[in-house]
This record gives C-alpha cells, structure tokens and sequence, in this order.
C-alpha cells in the first residue's frame, strides 16, 4: 500500500511495504544535513559536559557524587528509551518523532543552561537524554528510509564520519569554552544547531512509517529498565558513604534488582518488547554484549574521571583536559577501516580479545600520572592506547 501527499519530497511515501521515501539527489543532502546537525548536538553534548564537570561542581558546590548524576541523568534515559524512540518513530512516523526529539533537546538544553542548582540541572540533563533517545534511532531510520539500498551504506558512513569528527572537536571546543566564556554556554550552542536542524526538517524532510511495525509500543518496558539502572546506579553511589550497614541504601539497590527481574519477565511476556529475549540465544549476540558493556563501563568511568584528575588535581586548564581526548578519537577513526579488514582476515575473536587487553594496558598507564608527570607521558599515552578499542 502506498499513500502520496505533499511534501518535502516529490516522490514522497508515507507508507510502503518497508517504509521507504524515494528522494530526489539534492533532497538527499538535505536528509544527511537534518540528521547529522542533530546527531551531533546528541554526540558532542555527552563528551562537552565531562569537560565541563569541575567547573560546574565548583559554581554549583556539588560534590563529585553529585555530579555523577549530570551524566547518569542523560545515559541512564538515552539508554531506557533508546529502543524505544526507534519503535515510536517506526510507528507514529519518523520525521515527527525526530522532530519531537530535536525540540525537547534544544528546550532541555536551555533548561541545563539557566539551572539555579544542580538538582534542577540533573533533572534539565534527564529530559536531554529522552530527546537523544527520539532522535538518534530516527536519524538512522530517516536515512534508511531515503536512500535506496545501493546508496545507503555510504549515506550511513558519512553520518558516522561527522559523528566521530564531532566526538574529535566537542571535548576540545567544550574546553576552550569552559576557559573563556561560562559553563552555561556549553548547553546555549544547542538550540542554535537545533533550530537549523528543525528548519530543514519542517521543510525538507520525508516522512514515512513502517506499516509493520507493533501497534504497541513498550513505554513499561522502558520504565521498568529505567527505574531498575537508576536505583541500582544511585545506590552504588550512595554505598561508599553509607556502607552497606545503612539500610535504605541495601533496600534501593535490592529494590534496582527486583525493578530489572520484573523487566526480564515483562519482555518475555509483552506482546511487542523493547528488547526480546531470544537474541539472547544466540551466544555471539550475547557474548558482544558483555563485551561492550565491560569495555564501555570502563571506558565512561576513566573518562568520567580524567578530567577532574588533569583539571582538579594537575592544574591544566579546561582545553588541555579537552584535547587529551584528541588523539583516541583520531586513531580510532583512523584504524576503525584496518580493523575491519583484520575481522576478513582472522575473524572476529582475535580482535576482540587483543583489543581490550591493549585498553586496560593504556588504563594501567594511568598509574603513572604522579604530582610530577609529564602531559604527553602520563595521559597522550595512555588515552592513544585506550584507543585499541577501535579493533572491535
């Protein structure tokens, strides 16, 4: 079934047996231009607001476990409503969802940029996070839908390519910020970037549905996965002050494990699930899994803390601790087509296993970062090592 209207696209579907929108060249560029302005305020914002940390807590007197919670905010609902943004733009339509999700990221941005105190800044960063988790699944989906298969691989590449650039650029940019200007400005840039993306959204972007996707969407499974994380990271937070003698603290976390038990059982038995659990059969499925959730926790929890260590207790400035991260993201960028060939030519164990095992060589370097410790010596090196992760 095919439904036409007017719009963007002169060859505009609505509906179609895979949900795809057929567009002409230039409106093409304009679908890559929407959807990369966007992923990018998404992107750069995570990695600007680490940069930025030391000076909130200073200006805001939060203390480092509070603070933990200007991240956690974002990750924790980007992570519950990832999947399900994805399903809500297959199946409200994608253009809207993406646009919903630009618009609450921008108004939410100027919510962190005018929070009188941190709790009205965690809670600015967590309506933040549920605006990347609309836009981000949409953007990749937009892009599906409007080029054909032929052209999509090298559409998707590009969208990767001004993500990483902009991984590159946010630390250094949100440091040089922090230096010279307030730590208010880092949030301000996002609204402008978010009116050009909505502008060309509004004017050029197709809209388009799956009409296969489920009538339902599982708003409970998200909320169940989102309460159980938030419980469970808040009282691992909580527990090196109150210890494990405290009871509200053992209660919240046993409470996190019964939130997440109740998530299993309910994706096992909901009709349309967020996160079905026969993926989970499969052991390489599974097994990836674990991997990145090792590799990634590591990697947010040195990364959460290098710039409080080069700032706070080595006295560089915000740049410096944004340009650490410099050279990761180029090597990463750099090696991540090689890698791809080691996978053709050893397959995927080998990689996966050497990689990793170089990460924690580069975190163990991180020991060396005495009073005395060079720049380049007790931190380039280490980030450039942590970079191996490239080779998954």
């Amino acid at each position: 079934m095919i439904t036409a209207r007017s719009g963007p696209c002169e060859a505009e579907t609505i509906r179609s047996t895979r949900g795809t929108v057929p567009c002409a060249a230039h409106q093409k560029r304009w679908v890559l231009a929407a959807t990369i302005l966007a992923s990018t305020i998404a992107y750069v914002d995570e990695s600007v607001v680490n940069i930025a940390l030391p000076v909130i807590g200073s200006d805001l007197s939060a203390a480092a476990a509070t603070l933990q919670w200007v991240i956690n905010a974002y990750t924790l609902c980007l992570a519950a409503f990832l999947l399900v943004g994805g399903a809500a733009g297959d199946r409200l339509g994608r253009r809207r969802v993406f646009i919903a999700g630009v618009v609450l990221f921008a108004v939410a941005s100027l919510g962190c940029g005018l929070a009188r105190d941190v709790a009205q800044l965690i809670a600015a960063r967590a309506v933040q996070g549920i605006g990347a988790a609309l836009l981000i699944p949409c953007s990749l989906a937009i892009i599906g839908a409007a080029f054909p298969e032929a052209e999509r691989g090298r559409a998707i590449g590009i969208w990767a390519g001004f993500s990483a650039i902009s991984a590159a650029i946010g630390p250094l940019l949100g440091g040089w910020i922090v230096d010279h200007l307030p730590w208010q400005a880092i949030f301000f840039v996002n609204p402008i970037l978010g009116l050009a993306a909505l502008w060309i959204a509004w004017r050029h972007l197709p809209e388009s549905i799956d009409p296969q996707a489920p009538a339902a969407i599982d708003w409970l499974g998200a909320l169940l996965v989102f309460a159980g994380l938030g419980s469970l990271a808040y009282g691992l937070i909580a527990l090196p002050d109150g210890g494990w003698q405290d009871m509200s603290i053992v209660a919240v976390l046993a409470g996190g494990v019964v939130l997440l038990a109740l998530f299993v059982w309910h994706e096992a038995h909901a009709p349309a699930p967020m996160m079905p659990l026969g993926l989970f059969r499969s052991v390489p499925f599974s097994g990836v899994n674990a991997l990145t959730l090792l590799l990634y926790g590591a990697l947010g929890g040195a990364f959460f803390l290098l710039p409080f260590d080069l700032i706070s207790v080595h006295g560089y400035s915000a740049t410096m601790a944004g340009a650490v991260f410099l050279p990761s993201t180029v090597i990463m960028a750099a090696l991540s087509r090689w890698s791809g060939g080691l996978l053709d030519r050893f397959g995927a164990r080998l990689p996966l296993i050497a990689g990793p095992a170089i990460v924690a060589v580069g975190f163990a370097l991180f020991a060396l970062a005495g009073p005395q410790a060079s720049f380049a010596m007790a931190f380039l090196l280490p980030v450039c090592r942590s970079s191996a992760s490239a080779w998954r």
